[in-house]
């Protein structure tokens, strides 16, 4: 959905928009599982820009759901999570603030995004907002095993079959201290 600044002048938008699977690209590590509702609204926020120029901003407020597939951080089996999250989002003019003296960002600057063209795709704002309301690393359960280095078997699922652990080399110091303290000192 094009959010057109043209319609916008006139009066402000309001959307209700449900996106199938595989309509919204979020790359290869999430897979959408459901429908992702996104319901809201979009204005048209004038502002001054210097002494005689105007900027025309797009505000977009609204709230999406949906529910998400990834991986989990550990063992890499796949992990559903459900989303729900609020946005309030600026959107300006794609060089509407190049020729500027640099000055320090505030922080409502730093939340400011750039549409190009005659308005503002609306998949794009919601693919952002998305990924950005997913946690950094999502793990399947907090007693997660994840995988063993060496052969990649899953953990979880039971022991693997190396025939020992490899111990790092860097941990042998520690270990030569940890047993003089248990024999006293004394070698």
């Amino acid at each position: 959905m094009l959010i057109e600044i043209r319609e916008l002048e006139l009066h402000a938008i309001d959307f209700k928009e449900d996106f199938a699977p595989g309509v919204i690209d979020f790359g290869p590590d999430l897979r959408q599982q459901g429908t992702l509702h996104a319901s809201g609204q979009a204005q048209l926020v004038e502002e001054r820009h210097g002494k005689n120029s105007r900027i025309k901003d797009i505000r977009l407020t609204g709230e999406l759901t949906t529910a998400i597939m990834l991986d989990c951080a550990r063992c890499l089996e796949p992990v559903e999570r459900n989303l729900r999250h609020r946005f309030d989002l600026l959107y300006r003019p794609q060089g509407a603030d190049a020729g500027r003296p640099e000055l320090s960002v505030t922080t409502v600057e730093a939340e400011i995004g750039y549409y190009e063209g005659e308005g503002l795709l609306l998949e794009d704002a919601l693919r952002e907002q998305v990924l950005l309301a997913l946690p950094v690393k999502v793990i399947c359960r907090e007693d997660c095993k994840g995988l063993c280095p060496h052969c990649g078997q899953n953990l979880n699922g039971g022991q693997c079959s190396c025939a020992e652990p490899m111990e790092d080399p860097r941990w042998s110091a520690l270990k030569d201290i940890r047993g003089k303290l248990h024999t006293g000192g004394n070698n």
